[in-house]
């Protein structure tokens, strides 16, 4: 779990307010990151575009390293066939 200062915390409310405020310390980069919350509980988070972007591409990432690593597996014998699964999972393929 990440843990946030509570000077990165801001109610929903005050963000309402000072949504202009808050947008031009993210781009000053005076804040890195803004937690929004509301009736006390966490609920979003607002980062710097770049940091945005480098996240989603991390994720990319790793979901081209998971694909791959499927991959490679499957390249090693270490397969089953379908309707030996669907079977396993009391699928009927003719019901597909």
């Amino acid at each position: 779990m990440v843990a946030y200062s509570r000077d990165e915390i801001i109610s929903a409310s005050d963000m309402a307010r000072g949504f202009s405020g808050v947008l031009n310390d993210i781009i000053s980069h005076t804040k890195e990151r803004f937690v929004i919350s509301k009736n006390n509980k966490l609920e979003a988070v607002i980062l710097p575009i770049e940091e945005y972007e480098r996240m989603q591409e991390a994720l990319e990432m790793m979901e081209h390293i998971e694909i791959y690593n499927i991959v490679k597996e499957r390249e090693n014998g270490n397969s089953r066939p379908y309707e030996e699964v669907f079977a396993e999972l009391g699928i009927d393929v003719d019901e597909l």
